[in-house]
């Protein structure tokens, strides 16, 4: 059992331990190392200021991803390598990214430039990576910087000194990563327990370990991506006081598919599950493209949007009408449950104490099924929704063989409407049927007014969202 986070730092060990493991690391870093360039804005993961290239291994090397820095705490980061905007030197002096940035004029209050420099040198470190020749175009860089805003410059410059950047290095190059492998290798099969000022941090390195030290700590805090639970800890004043990371646990951060499923681990991230659902659910591939920064999906799980309940939750309508199951593995053993049956309330899950949540099996779309998924908020981009629907139809001309509607942000929990459901299995594929479903919705939901959209707004998008499915597959939409 080790009593320490193993961080390197723009290629330097770092043994952490007390208090520090229990901090941003934006913190750990302008506090503890006088590493300045990693500003700190909003503290919630929006405006990518602090944007740092996050190493983790992937086989026999490291792979790299720009994170928020703002809401990776350091007991999330056990053996992996974080390279800060003054890492990226290459041999002292100022990189390619930089240099086009002077050039173009890219900054003016400066403040947000190291993200955006950091962001963007993680594309091109990539590229190297793949052996990828071809120049950034400007939406590439766009494509990029979702999660970086800027408000002094109008982006232009910025764009413009993206697709002069040439000849950039992959991050191997500058930090050679045989001794990081070995070191994480070494390390990684090593549990970790840190205790600090009544605070537990634990880092296992199996599921057994970590059920079991839930068992014994029912009331702790299981953590994997961070990027909601993090925002609770910074604007919230909230402190778990025993937490579980399972950053180390191995197995579960693959997605692949098996037999009539995808089967989703709980540490795979959004960027992999949006890589894996691009041919296999075009509409939920959509809704992942606009869910969230690219530092946000490189960090972020489906498990642990699952387990954060929220009645507003981007995938679960999705996974709802899939009839997506939960893995479920405890100290007793393991169980599948239907993520239909798995809320109970509000944020209120059927997990048992010592219970976590392993993996998230989706079946596969059958050959005639219509999938469309509609997001109703106030912008288009990584903003949190108003409503949402998810409908799931199989028909045969006019004759619907099953249809599934689940509603998000129309009350405690997602909902599916089991009355319009049976209403348009007896009535059948016509416009007037879907509206009169749409009336009997109205029936089923119980939503409430608050910033993001009244009561009666929300009352009509629920109306509404059925006959504009209807109309979306009448006029074309593969069936």
């Amino acid at each position: 059992m080790r009593d320490s986070i193993l961080l390197y730092i723009n290629g330097e060990a770092h043994h952490i331990r007390g208090e520090a493991v229990f901090t941003p690391l934006t913190d750990y870093l302008r506090y503890g190392l006088q590493k300045t360039g990693t500003k700190v804005v909003c503290a919630e993961g929006d405006c990518g200021a602090c944007t740092v290239l996050l190493g983790r291994l992937s086989g026999e090397e490291l792979s790299y991803k720009p994170i928020n820095a703002c809401i990776q705490y350091v007991y999330q980061l056990d053996c992996t390598h974080i390279v800060t905007i003054e890492g990226l030197k290459i041999n002292g002096l100022l990189n390619p990214v930089q240099e086009s940035m002077m050039t173009c004029h890219g900054a003016q209050c400066g403040y947000c430039t190291p993200g955006i420099v950091v962001a963007m040198c993680g594309m091109f470190a990539e590229k190297a990576t793949c052996n990828n020749k071809q120049p950034a175009t400007r939406q590439d860089i766009k494509d990029t910087l979702t999660g970086n805003l800027c408000r002094c410059t109008g982006y232009d410059a910025i764009l413009e000194a993206g697709t002069l950047v040439k000849d950039f290095p992959a991050l191997p190059t500058l930090y050679p990563s045989a001794g990081l492998v070995a070191a994480f290798k070494k390390h990684q099969a090593e549990s970790v327990e840190i205790t600090a000022e009544e605070r537990v941090a634990f880092v296992p390195a199996s599921i057994k370990e970590a059920t079991a030290f839930k068992a014994k700590h029912p009331q702790a805090s299981w953590i994997a991506g961070g990027t909601d639970v993090s925002v609770f800890c910074n604007k919230r004043d909230f402190e778990p006081p025993v937490i579980i990371s399972l950053s180390n646990i191995p197995d579960i951060a693959e997605i692949k598919t098996e037999g009539e499923y995808l089967l989703v681990g709980a540490k795979a991230t959004l960027t992999q599950l949006e890589k894996a659902t691009r041919d296999l659910y075009p509409d939920f591939y959509q809704m992942l493209e606009y869910f969230g920064a690219p530092q946000i999906k490189h960090a972020g799980t489906l498990a642990g949007n699952i387990a954060n309940g929220s009645p507003i939750g981007d995938t679960l309508p999705f996974l709802y009408v899939m009839d997506a199951e939960v893995a479920l593995e405890g100290v007793e053993g393991s169980r599948w449950v239907n993520i239909n049956n798995l809320f109970l309330g509000y944020r209120k899950l059927d997990i048992k104490p010592d219970e976590m949540i392993t993996y998230v099996r989706i079946p596969l779309l059958k050959k005639g099924e219509t999938l469309k998924l509609y997001k109703v908020s106030r912008r288009k981009h990584l903003d949190i929704s108003t409503f949402m629907a998810a409908i799931r139809l199989k028909r045969n001309g006019d004759k619907i063989e099953y249809v599934n509607i689940a509603y998000g942000g129309v009350g405690p929990v997602i909902l599916r409407l089991s009355k319009a459901e049976a209403f348009l299995m007896k009535e059948g594929f016509s416009e007037e049927a879907f509206q009169k479903a749409g009336e009997l919705a109205l029936l089923e939901i119980t939503p409430i007014g608050d910033v993001r959209g009244t009561k009666d707004y929300r009352l009509q998008l629920a109306k509404n969202i059925l006959s504009k499915f209807y109309l979306d597959v009448a006029e074309g939409v593969p069936v």
